[in-house]
C-alpha cells in the first residue's frame, strides 16, 4: 500500500521542527510525523510520502528543499504553489488550486500512483478532492481543528471571510472523504455535529499516540532549571506549568488571570508559562504577538513579578526536562484552551508524573476519563481553574491518584496501536467488496460484559462468527456509536452489520464498503415523533438523588443520569405526573437513561428484523444487565450470559430466556446453539 499525506500548513520538516515558530506550526505536525513513523513499521506498507508547500524566506532554507528523506519508506516532498512565500492558514485557500496542479503532475511522474490520500486540515482536503476528481484516488480526512468551533469561540463577532471559507472547505471535506479520522469522542460527536455534511458513521475515533517513554524517563536539566528559576523569588515552590503556543485559542490569559486573582494560589505555587519560541515579540506570526502582549499586561496588572516565569525560548529536546522541573517541585500541568481537539501535551505531562487541570472542551474529556489523571474545568471561568489547582495541590491523596492515572497513559495512547487500527481501516476501504450471502438469521448482543470482557471468549467468538454464513451480526449497547466502535475495534471484534447504540435510540447500518455506517433516518423520525427532550429535562430538574452523566453521554434522543432504583421510580413517577411519554431504563444499579417512549433495544431489534424481513424465530438476542431487559423480554430466543447482573435470571419477564452456563461471548455461542437445536427438533 502506498499512502500520500497532504499537509500544507506550518513549517514542516523531517526533524528539528521548531514548534511555535509560526502560529500554524503546532500539534498537527507532531501528529503527522509520529503517525508516519509508526506507519512505516508496517511491513505491508510499501511507501509513505508527505506532500507540503515549498516556500522561501526568513524562516529558513530547509523549507525550500524539494525533497527530504524522513525515514525508511518515508519521504517529505515540497511542491510550489502560487506564492513563493510562507502563507498563514488564513491565506492558504489561495494556494490550493496551484498546489493541486503541481501535486497531480508529481503523481503522474511516479512509477505508481498512491493507493490512498490522507488530507490534514481542510485546505489539504480540497487538494485531495481535486486529485480524486482527476485521478480517482480516494481520500480520508483529519481536520485537527475546526472552523465552526473557532467561530463559536469568537461569537458574537461576525464570522470573518477567511473563517467562512475554511468552514465551507470543511463542509466539502466531510461530504467527500471516504472516512474521517477524529482524535476524540468530543470531536466526533460534538464538534462535527454542527456541520450539515456530518455523518457519524463515517467518522472513526482513533486517539493519537505519543512518544511517552521519553517523558516518563524525564529528568531535570540544570540549564532548563536555570532558564526558569531566573524569573522566580522562591524557585522551590510547586510549579503550575502551561506549555502552549501563544495563540488566543490556547487561552493562556485566563490562566494568568486565575493565578493573579487567587491569593491562595499565589502563596502556594509559582506559575511557569512556556509559550513557544520568540526573539522580538513584534516578529511573531499571526495573533501570537497580541497574545504575548496580553500576557505581559496581565503579569504587570497583578504584579506577578518574581512568581511567574515566561522564558523566551526552548528547544524540542528541552520539553521532557520542563515537565520534570514541575514534577520535582510537586507541581501540576494546566491546559486552559478554549477548545483542545486532542491534547498531546496532556499525555506528555501526565507520563512525566504531573497531575492535570484541563479544559472540559475537546479531547481532554477522553484523556481524563480514560486515565483518571486530573480535573476538568470550564476554561472561560478563571476562578474554577484556580480552584482546581488548589484542590490538587491541597489533597495529597488526590495528587497521588492523578499521578498513578498518568502512568496508564502510555498503554492507552500508543502510536503502534493507532497505526494498526488505522491500517486495518485503510485496507478495508481499498479491498474489493464481496457479495454477502442472503441473511437467514440475525444475532444481536450487548457489548460490555456480554460480547467483550473475556479475551479468550472473544477469540472463540471471532472464529465462530467467520463460519456463520447467512447470520447477520449486530450489537445493541448503551454506548454511543463512536464509543462502541472504538471498543469493538480495540478488541478486534467482528465488524457488526448493524449497530443499535445509546440504549436503542440510534441505529446504524454497515455500508457496502464494509467500513463506514449510515444512520437509520426512518428509525430516528419514528421514535422522535412524541419526544420532547426539553420537557423531560425540565420535569427532572432538581429531583433528589438524580445526577446528570457527562455531556458526551447526553444525546438528542437520550438523557442520561446516575441514580439508584429509588431514583428510577421517582423519575418514572415525575414523568407520569407531568404526562410526558418516555421510556425509563435503569441498569447496573447506577445508570439511568430516559428515552422516547418508542425507543429501547427491544423495539430497535424489531425494527431491524423487519428491515431484514425475518420471522421472530430467526432472531437471537443476548445480554447481561438491566438495560438489556427490553430486548430480552421482547424476543423469544433470548440469551442471558452466565456473568449476568441486575438479577436477570430471576426476572419474571425473562422466564423464557436461556441462561447460559458459560460467560461472555462463549455464553452467546452456547445460547445460539441451544435455540438452533430446538428449531431443528421442531423442524
Amino acid at each position: 500500500m502506498f499512502v500520500l499525506h497532504i499537509a500544507l500548513q506550518g513549517c514542516l520538516r523531517g526533524d528539528g521542527v521548531i514548534y511555535g515558530l509560526t502560529a500554524d506550526t503546532g500539534g498537527h505536525i507532531r501528529y503527522l510525523l509520529d503517525l508516519v513513523s509508526a506507519s512505516a513499521q508496517d511491513r505491508d506498507l510499501e511507501r509513505i510520502v508527505v506532500a507540503t508547500r515549498l516556500f522561501h524566506g526568513q524562516l529558513g532554507a530547509a523549507y525550500a528543499v524539494p525533497e527530504e528523506r524522513i525515514a525508511d519508506k518515508v519521504t517529505l516532498v515540497r511542491l510550489a504553489s502560487a506564492s513563493p512565500d510562507y502563507c498563514a492558514k488564513e491565506a492558504m485557500h489561495a494556494e490550493v488550486a496551484s498546489f493541486a496542479e503541481h501535486l497531480i503532475a508529481w503523481i503522474a511522474a511516479q512509477d505508481r500512483a498512491p493507493d490512498l490520500v490522507h488530507a490534514h486540515y481542510a485546505d489539504a482536503a480540497t487538494v485531495a478532492a481535486l486529485v480524486e476528481d482527476r485521478l480517482g484516488i480516494p481520500f480520508v480526512f483529519t481536520a485537527h481543528s475546526l472552523g465552526r468551533v473557532k467561530a463559536g469561540m469568537l461569537a458574537p463577532s461576525p464570522v470573518r471571510p477567511d473563517l467562512a471559507c475554511r468552514i465551507a472547505a470543511e463542509e466539502a471535506a466531510l461530504a467527500r472523504a471516504r472516512l474521517v479520522i477524529a482524535s476524540s469522542r468530543d470531536e466526533a460527536e460534538v464538534q462535527y455535529a454542527g456541520y450539515a455534511a456530518y455523518e457519524p458513521g463515517r467518522v472513526r475515533v482513533l486517539p493519537p499516540g505519543s512518544d511517552l517513554a521519553r517523558f516518563a524517563a524525564a529528568r531535570p536539566r540544570p540549564q532548563v532549571d536555570a532558564a526558569i528559576d531566573r524569573f522566580l523569588h522562591e524557585a522551590a515552590k510547586p510549579a503550575i506549568l502551561a506549555l502552549a503556543r501563544p495563540v488566543a485559542r490556547k487561552n493562556l490569559a485566563a490562566l494568568v488571570q486565575a493565578y493573579g486573582e487567587s491569593r491562595a494560589l499565589r502563596a502556594r505555587a509559582n506559575l511557569v508559562i512556556v509559550a513557544g519560541t520568540r526573539d522580538d515579540i513584534d516578529s511573531l506570526d499571526g495573533d501570537m504577538a497580541a497574545t504575548m502582549r496580553d500576557l505581559l499586561v496581565l503579569i504587570d496588572r497583578y504584579d506577578l513579578y518574581g512568581c511567574v516565569a515566561y522564558p523566551k525560548t526552548h528547544r524540542p529536546e528541552d520539553v521532557p526536562a520542563i515537565y520534570a522541573y514541575a514534577r520535582a517541585r510537586g507541581g501540576l500541568f494546566v491546559n486552559p484552551a478554549l477548545n483542545e481537539p486532542f491534547g498531546l501535551t496532556l499525555l506528555e505531562a501526565s507520563a512525566a508524573g504531573l497531575p492535570l487541570v484541563a479544559t472540559d472542551s475537546g479531547g481532554p474529556n477522553d484523556i481524563v476519563e480514560t486515565c483518571g489523571n486530573g480535573l476538568l474545568v470550564d476554561p472561560r471561568a478563571p476562578g474554577t481553574i484556580a480552584a482546581a489547582c488548589l484542590r490538587i495541590l491541597g489533597d495529597p491523596a488526590l495528587y497521588v491518584r492523578c499521578v498513578a492515572g498518568g502512568a496508564r497513559a502510555a498503554a492507552a495512547y500508543d502510536w503502534d496501536r493507532h497505526a494498526a487500527r488505522y491500517h486495518v481501516l485503510l485496507r478495508a476501504l481499498l479491498a474489493p467488496q464481496q457479495d454477502a450471502p442472503p441473511t437467514r438469521q440475525l444475532l444481536v448482543c450487548d457489548i460490555d460484559n456480554t460480547l467483550i470482557g473475556c479475551t479468550a471468549a472473544l477469540e472463540i467468538f471471532r472464529r465462530w462468527r467467520s463460519r456463520q454464513a447467512g447470520l447477520a451480526f449486530g450489537v445493541a449497547t448503551g454506548r454511543s456509536f463512536h464509543s462502541a466502535m472504538a471498543v469493538l475495534e480495540q478488541q478486534a471484534s467482528p465488524r457488526p452489520q448493524v449497530m443499535i447504540t445509546s440504549v436503542g435510540s440510534e441505529i446504524y447500518h454497515l455500508d457496502a464498503n464494509g467500513v463506514t455506517y449510515t444512520a437509520d433516518a426512518a428509525w430516528r423520525r419514528g421514535i422522535a415523533a412524541d419526544w420532547d427532550r426539553a420537557a423531560v429535562h425540565d420535569a427532572l430538574r432538581g429531583l433528589d438523588g438524580l445526577v446528570p452523566q457527562g455531556p458526551l453521554e447526553q444525546r438528542a434522543l437520550k438523557l442520561s443520569y446516575f441514580g439508584d432504583a429509588t431514583g428510577a421510580r421517582r423519575v418514572r413517577g415525575r414523568l407520569d405526573e407531568a404526562g410526558i411519554p418516555a421510556c425509563v431504563i435503569h441498569s447496573h444499579g447506577r445508570y439511568l437513561d430516559v428515552l422516547p417512549a418508542a425507543a429501547s433495544k427491544g423495539t430497535a431489534v424489531d425494527h431491524v428484523r423487519a428491515l431484514y424481513d425475518l420471522p421472530e424465530h430467526a432472531v437471537f438476542v443476548a445480554g447481561d444487565s438491566g438495560n438489556d431487559i427490553e430486548m430480552l423480554r421482547a424476543h423469544v430466543q433470548a440469551i442471558i450470559v452466565a456473568n449476568y447482573s441486575d438479577d436477570l435470571a430471576s426476572n419474571a419477564a425473562l422466564k423464557h430466556s436461556y441462561v447460559a452456563r458459560r460467560t461472555h461471548a462463549r455464553g452467546i455461542i452456547e445460547g445460539v446453539s441451544h435455540f438452533r437445536r430446538i428449531l431443528a427438533d421442531v423442524g
